[in-house]
């Protein structure tokens, strides 16, 4: 049975879109691959930590832990995107192709690539950012407010 080429461009919008459930690895490696099947614990638990505070309130500890998992998972996943999409050609198909010679299409850079690219460094940005702010913001406050109640 032959395998069909793995492209690139596709690899990389999935690393974007889906890559909290591993649909790019599932996509490059088939659905034997075990850490494919890890990735959507971790951003689970971050989602359940967004449930948390929007039922008990931003003073929920748990959540302050869990918030950044759903972060760190969603930045993980934009650079899997962003070293795709950086990968040359002949790197590629040599890793993801190895039937096709080194210069063949499937491995090519195109605008979707490009485009992929860039939504994927503000994306990562983004969460990654934001979830070192929600941790460590919340982090100090309890910091701030266990310093007040030591000196009363």
């Amino acid at each position: 049975m032959t395998q069909l080429p793995k492209n690139k461009t596709l690899a990389v919008w999935l690393a974007l879109i889906g890559g909290v459930l591993g649909l790019h690895r599932f996509y490059l490696r088939g659905l034997g691959d075990w850490i494919g099947w890890l990735h959507p614990f971790p951003a689970a638990l971050g989602w359940y930590g967004v449930e948390r505070v929007l039922t008990y309130g931003q003073d929920d500890k748990l959540s302050w832990v869990l918030i950044p998992l759903l972060g760190m998972t969603i930045a993980a996943s934009c650079l899997t995107a962003i070293v795709y999409a950086l990968m040359d050609r002949e790197k590629w198909n040599r890793q993801f192709n190895p039937a096709l010679p080194a210069d063949a299409l499937p491995g090519s850079t195109n605008w979707l690539t490009i485009a992929a690219l860039v939504f994927a460094l503000l994306l990562g940005t983004v969460a990654l950012m934001g979830s070192l702010a929600f941790g460590f913001q919340r982090y100090f406050e309890y910091q701030v407010e266990e310093a007040r109640k030591i000196s009363q």
